[in-house]
């Protein structure tokens, strides 16, 4: 899953969010002093990944791309939060556009107070708006392409973001089932794992 997922299946605190948000830029761990909320979104994360790694439904969506490609589950966790998106209302009892903007808001406050290497995460995705990126099939084109500027030229010989645009295009309906049977089983799974009282904006 990409970021806008690993917001929304966080707890209803800043802290929690961001370290949901973190856990990759920090290759999963916090920095010293770093609150114990954004240490459970840390640890959410990666319960987050593991279950999704081993789904057979994300397995199957990584399938319809194409047999072999380092670069599928990228590909997917991208289209997975344009699903996300798509299908916000489903999920989320607070407007996209509220839940996002509030989260931006805070995450810029909080930003101030953490070391570089988690600042600079967090005022990226606010100044950029990164939750936005993935509204339209056409923004998930523009996002593989973004990707692959940010890529080594050698992995480009091997492999490129973009070129699973088709696929994802034909796929697209295919793609979006799989997203559906899998998210409601993902938020179920992760509800196990944290503070049920504290996902009030959770519909499932």
């Amino acid at each position: 899953m990409n970021w806008l997922a690993h917001i929304f299946l966080s707890e209803q605190n800043i802290d929690f969010q961001i370290g949901n948000f973190l856990a990759d830029p920090l290759k999963g761990k916090a920095w010293e002093n770093a609150s114990e909320e954004l240490k459970k979104g840390i640890k959410t994360h990666l319960l987050i990944d593991s279950f999704t790694d081993s789904s057979p439904l994300v397995i199957q969506s990584k399938k319809r791309l194409r047999e072999k490609g380092l670069l599928k589950s990228i590909v997917i966790d991208i289209t997975y939060d344009y699903f996300l998106t798509k299908n916000w209302d489903s999920y989320c009892n607070i407007p996209f556009e509220i839940y996002t903007q509030e989260f931006y808001k805070q995450a810029e406050k909080r930003a101030d107070n953490f070391p570089l290497n988690a600042s600079k995460p967090v005022n990226r995705i606010v100044k950029y708006q990164v939750l936005h990126k993935y509204q339209s099939v056409q923004h998930l084109k523009t996002a593989f392409e973004r990707i692959d500027r940010r890529l080594s030229p050698k992995l480009l010989s091997r492999d490129t973001a973009s070129s699973y645009f088709e696929s994802v295009q034909t796929n697209i309906d295919e793609l979006e089932k799989d997203f559906l049977y899998f998210f409601p089983k993902l938020c179920e799974e992760v509800k196990k794992n944290i503070d049920s009282n504290k996902i009030n904006h959770w519909k499932i």
